[in-house]
């Protein structure tokens, strides 16, 4: 009854090939007569070349599509570019919302190739490089073989800021950026990050026995990059464009169909909010700065207003406000989600909890009373380091980022054309056993003495293009753990909840849990 079965299969694949190889020649004779009943008529009468002509790009493309799709050149990486148009997007999009995102890659992986394979996604043709080698192959040849790439809906939101920009331009304005953000910024960060990690706590923590950790540590990881990079201390503030950026998110990677009632619509209206506030306060900031009332060292919003580049050029007004919303973006979501999943995981293991505990009591054991944490605190949370590393791989904060070919070159023997989009992912090496023996077990363990090897654990991305709120956001994470575990211990209130990703990982109910606080907390 199988065979049977497999035979129909392939007698219903053949016959579907040899339609649209049908459909092909129909299409091409099509525009065979166009272009001859264009010319045809002696005076070329132009509104028969004006209608023609839109037609005959319509068949160029659809030709061009069904070639592809039915004789594949083998010289290209194997795989499947679904559907004309969609590609497999559709494909691509919902697996984040399942409980094995990775399946998209993996499953290609097995059926075309592991080193790399071809797709469709957003409306362009993507070779998605996997394992170690893909990795390195892609963060060491950024400018030379690749640029970053974005899709229509990240380049239309974020427009000027970092994430668009290619070549020296980014480089210029990585430079820039990451003076607030380096490892010597993040040391003088730290007292403050434990200071608003401990208001956080005794306004929405202390005296519940319950609460939604998701949205609540969205609301303290935003309020943290607020107050750090731009000073806005104003509750209601802060709430209004958490609001803002809720709903951008959900729009960010989307179809760029501008809408009523599409998620990049919603989108687009979110971030043109954020910008306007954000337009504001930059200008007010300029004023105060001229008038020498605030000092360019405050945060990141003076110093950029006020520092140049090599040239002595500043950034424009637009380029400075796109920037904040990236930064703002890429600070708190990547760590909103590390930091839920941290918690999630905490409470599923007993062990690692106190482990943990352990480890941060001594800290603060070591401390005086009222004395915040340091730099030198946060080297000697290796145990709690390693948890979060855990958690990064069993969950990586981001599915991958894409690449864009400068030039045509050979990789693992195929031909990559230039102008095709790449794309890279951590689940191509984070869940194989290869690396990580074991994969589906918690096992913090896994980052003591020399650790991962090279370019198997890369959660953040590496080499020029890394995640540029990769410093940051460990030391705001395991302030964060520090504070709350010394005192509190939680249960799961669901304790099989899913996480998806939309496009960071949640959890599908915000993680409800009930909290108890230590006998004699901290």
């Amino acid at each position: 009854m199988n065979t049977s079965f497999s035979k129909g299969l392939r007698i219903i694949a053949e016959t579907s090939k040899l339609a649209h190889i049908f459909v092909l020649i129909i299409i091409t004779t099509l525009a065979s007569r166009l272009i001859d009943a264009m010319f045809s008529s002696p005076d070329h009468d132009n509104i028969m070349i004006l209608v023609a002509t839109p037609c005959l790009l319509l068949l160029y493309f659809v030709i061009k599509t069904l070639r592809e799709r039915l004789f594949p050149d083998p010289q290209l990486p194997p795989g499947s570019l679904g559907w004309p148009l969609l590609g497999e997007t559709l494909q691509f999009l919902p697996t984040r919302r399942t409980p094995k995102p990775e399946r998209f890659v993996s499953d290609r992986m097995k059926k075309y190739n592991p080193q790399v394979f071809k797709t469709s996604l957003f409306g362009e043709t993507v070779a998605v490089f996997c394992g170690p080698a893909g990795n390195k192959f892609l963060f060491s040849n950024e400018n030379k073989l690749v640029n970053l790439w974005w899709p229509t809906s990240v380049k239309k939101l974020m427009k000027s800021s970092l994430s668009n920009v290619v070549g020296d331009d980014a480089k210029r304005m990585r430079k820039m950026l990451l003076t607030s953000l380096d490892r010597d910024a993040l040391k003088r960060y730290i007292d403050r990050m434990d200071l608003v990690a401990q208001n956080h706590i005794r306004t929405h923590w202390e005296g519940k026995e319950e609460l939604k950790l998701h949205p609540t540590i969205n609301l303290y990881t935003f309020e943290l990059s607020c107050r750090l990079f731009a000073s806005i201390d104003d509750p209601t503030h802060i709430s209004k464009l958490a609001h803002h950026f809720d709903i951008f998110l959900k729009g960010v990677i989307h179809f760029p169909i501008y809408v009523p009632g599409t998620p990049f619509y919603r989108a687009s209206k979110a971030a043109d909010a954020i910008k306007e506030e954000l337009r504001l306060i930059a200008r007010r900031r300029r004023e105060a700065l001229d008038k020498k009332m605030e000092s360019h060292r405050k945060d990141l919003l003076s110093h950029l207003l006020v520092t140049t580049d090599a040239s002595g050029k500043l950034l424009s007004e637009s380029e400075i406000v796109d920037n904040m919303l990236m930064l703002l973006f890429a600070s708190h979501d990547t760590t909103t989600s590390a930091m839920t999943c941290v918690m999630k995981y905490l409470a599923e293991l007993p062990e690692v909890y106190e482990m943990v505990l352990r480890e941060q009591l001594d800290i603060a054991k070591s401390k005086e009373a009222g004395e915040l944490l340091k730099w030198e605190d946060i080297q000697r949370m290796r145990d709690s380091c390693n948890v979060v590393s855990e958690v990064l791989r069993m969950i990586p904060p981001i599915r991958g980022t894409f690449r864009k070919a400068l030039v045509d070159f050979t990789y693992a023997g195929y031909k990559i054309p230039k102008g095709w989009k790449l794309y890279w992912s951590p689940d191509s090496t984070t869940k194989d056993p290869a690396y990580f023996p074991n994969p589906e077990e918690f096992d913090p363990s896994r980052y003591e003495g020399a650790g991962p090897a090279p370019y198997t654990f890369v959660p953040f991305g590496g080499g020029g293009r890394v995640c540029i709120g990769n410093e940051y956001s460990r030391p705001q994470i395991l302030v964060f753990m520090h504070n709350i575990v010394k005192r509190f211990k939680w249960d799961l209130l669901i304790p099989d909840e899913k996480v998806t990703y939309d496009p960071m990982p949640a959890p599908s109910h915000g993680l409800p849990i009930r909290i108890q606080p230590h006998q004699s907390s901290a």
